[in-house]
This record gives C-alpha cells, structure tokens and sequence, in this order.
C-alpha cells in the first residue's frame, strides 16, 4: 500500500523507520519530513495545514492510509477531512482529539466517568478574579495547565501562591500562550512516578505499548524547565504486570468508553500521561498521538508489522496480534541546541551520525536540514540518539552515552542522567 505519514520531527522519523519494515508498504511519502525520513521514503514538501492539498495529493498518488504524526492537524480536523473523502486514517476525528487539545474537557470527562486524576477547577479568562481568590484557598505546590495547545510549554508547577498569581496573570492578561491560555486548569500537585502508556485503538479493543518514562526537564536530576522531553527509556520497571492491570481496568477501558458515550469515538493512538503512587495510577494528561521522545524508544522494542496494526485500527478492526514486545531495552538521549528550552542559534554542521549508526544505535533526526550537502542543526532539539540491547537497560546505557560522545555540532548539549531513574524505582 502507500502511505503518507504527516509530521517532521524524531517521532516521525520513528514511525517511518518501523513500518519501512513491513511487507505490506509500496510507497511511503513523509510530509514534509526531515533528512532522517529520507532513508524510508520521499519527503514531501507540502503545507499539512492545508487539508485540500493533502487530500489532492492523495488521490492523485493512490494513498490507501495517512499516519498523523502531530497534536494540531489533528485537532485542526484532518482526519474528519480525508474519511470525508473515503481515505483510511490513522488518528482520532476533531471531536475525539479534543482529549488533548482541551484539557478542560478532558478534566471534565474523567471527572464524570470517575477515571483517577487530581483534583481540579476549571476557569476562564473573565473569571480572573475567581481563579485569585481560589489560589487562596488551595495548598501548594500546584499545577496550572493552558487548557489548548501550547506546544508543550502550557504547564507550569508552581510553589507558591505568588508564582501561581504571576502565571495566571500571564495567561489571562499578557496572553501568554494566546487563545491557548484563556482557559486554565489549576489542580492538586500529584506525588509520585511519571510514565507514558500507549494505547493503540480502534475504539473498542486496543493494544498497549512498552510503558516508557520520559524525562521533561532540562538539566541533569531533573531540574531546570520544563522542555518537549530531554530523552526516555522503555520498558520503564516502574510499571508491573499488576500495575499495568490496573491502568487498564481504571483508565484506559473507562476512558475508551466514555467517548464512546460522548459521541467520540476513538481511533488511533491514545497516550496516557500517569502518576504511579503507592502502585495506583492516575492520570496527568491524555494525548492524542504518539508521545515525542517515547515514541523513539517503544517503536524499537516491538517486533512484528506495525504497519498492518495500524492500518487495521485505522479500518476499525484492529489486528491484536500483528504485533508482539521484545524482551530489549531501548533508551534515547536528546542531543539539544544550546538555549533550549529558550532561545537558541541554527545552523551549526552536525558530524559523527554515520560513525555511530550501527544494529544498535540509531539517530533519530528531530531539528536538521540539509544545506548544501550538509546536515545543520534546525531546531532546539536536534537529535535523538537511541540505543537498543538486548542485555539490560544498563548496557543500552552504555552504548548511547559512547555513541553520542561522537556526535558534534556546535553549542551540542544533552542530558547525563536518561534511565536513572530506573535505577530508583527498583
């Protein structure tokens, strides 16, 4: 079949990597792709925010599946567009993305169908003086949340009442993440392990992904700010055979079922962002895609056609058994341009990719282009180096840190302390 796969960042990359190997695929196009996605199929050069042009461009080339990559064409409704025009999608329809792309209707919906989550109020930018007077009345730390989009950075953990009135003010009043902002969330703090569970849905069965344990913040030990994820690991031990039972029975079974009820059913991947404490889950956040960097780290561990899971989701029968989890570690180290998660300079030449690409190292590109012939750095993270062993996490450790050691661009930092945290929870 061909395929088009919409995105340009390291999990697409990943996603291109891993059904490259299935039988089932003729033609991929990568729209619009990296220097990475090359290696898999043609990139494409094309606006996906003009959902005509897709459509056209997947007539004319005879596409019989689109794997959406990222949050906003989702949200935006270009799934609804090309089932519109009878083109198999992978990815949930406008209404069910909202899981994502309103965190108030999120919070509101595991609210009703009692999925755990933190406590919560909900308000809006008229209601500024409300949401004051409730900083007053909660304890601290607490979480404030940008109920749209906001590109990863609409969370803020704040420590103290004055830090929670400042960002309120900045979202409501200095607009700080634009229409984004004009509805927040502010919730209790939640104590415990973070982990990342994908599950892959028709709508009614699914099937879940390697637990992986992204790490978000810019600096070694877990401080600094928050970024778009500074690398991962998967499997994360965090989350055992009874842990993993419980996830299902009380968020992902409930969950699919509740859109379900709400005239939302959903199609594709959906993410759950979870606070594991005293071995119970709750749930931080709902995504509606694949998670970026976990997706690097999963893609590899899984044996079997991806591509024919994910065309059979995307039909609404989903094949559970084209599919199986290896018994490998994988982690990835997220090679970053000086400044990120603020301000950075691109354009720096990027060596050492072919010298360290090998059975088990591979660079996913997340922020590059080409230029001239040469690959140059194009975004605040650069580079996702990722390790697989089929020994231990430990080694697969090991083995990313030696192979990012020979990868240089200018102002290149990356994080020491990816997979430590496994150490911790054993």
């Amino acid at each position: 079949m061909n395929v088009v796969l919409i995105g340009s960042g390291g999990r697409e990359h990943a996603i291109a990597y891993k059904i490259s190997e299935s039988k089932l695929l003729d033609k991929l196009f990568v729209i619009p792709g990296n220097p990475g996605t090359e290696k898999y199929g043609n990139n494409v050069n094309l606006d996906y925010s003009n959902q005509e042009i897709i459509i056209e461009f997947c007539k004319i080339n005879e596409v019989k599946l689109v794997i959406i990559g990222p949050e906003i064409p989702l949200v935006d409704g270009l799934a609804d567009s090309l089932r519109a025009n009878e083109i198999n999608v992978f990815g949930p329809n406008k209404k069910a993305a909202e899981i994502e792309g309103d965190k108030s209707f999120s919070k509101n919906l595991m609210k009703k169908y009692s999925i755990p989550t933190a406590t919560f109020k909900v308000f809006t930018k008229e209601e500024y003086n409300s949401a004051l007077e409730y900083l007053s009345k909660i304890s601290y730390p607490t979480v404030i949340k940008a109920s749209g989009l906001a590109a990863g950075k609409g969370v803020a953990i704040c420590e103290s009442k004055v830090y929670a009135e400042i960002y309120v003010k900045q979202c409501f009043n200095e607009s700080l993440f634009g229409s984004s902002g004009e509805t927040i969330v502010i919730e209790e703090f939640l104590q415990g392990e973070e982990t990342s569970i994908f599950a892959i849905t028709d709508g009614d069965n699914f099937v879940l992904l390697p637990a992986a344990q992204d790490h978000k913040r810019r600096f070694d030990g877990d401080i600094g700010p928050n970024t778009g994820g500074m690398g991962a690991y998967a499997p994360a031990p965090l989350v055992t055979e009874e842990i993993l039972k419980r996830v299902t029975e009380k968020v992902i079974i409930p969950t699919l079922k509740a859109m379900k009820s709400e005239g939302r059913k959903y199609n594709g991947c959906l993410y759950a962002g979870l606070m594991i404490h005293n071995g119970q889950p709750s749930v931080v956040e709902f995504n509606c895609r694949f998670g970026d960097p976990e997706t690097q780290v999963v893609l590899p561990i899984i044996e079997g056609d991806f591509l024919e899971l994910l065309s059979s989701t995307a039909k609404g029968n989903i094949n559970k058994e084209s599919i199986s989890v290896s018994n490998k570690n994988a982690i990835t180290v997220v090679a970053a341009s000086d400044g990120y998660p603020g301000s950075y300079k691109k354009g720096f030449e990027i060596t050492g990719i072919e010298e360290v690409e090998s059975e088990n190292v591979i660079v996913f590109h997340a922020g590059t282009k080409l230029d001239d012939g040469k690959l140059k750095t194009n975004g605040g993270r650069v580079l996702n180096v990722t390790a697989i062993s089929d020994r231990s996490l430990i080694n697969a450790k090991q083995i990313v840190y030696s192979a990012i050691s020979k990868i240089d661009f200018k102002g290149m930092v990356f994080r020491k302390d990816i997979s430590d945290k496994a150490k911790i929870i054993k």
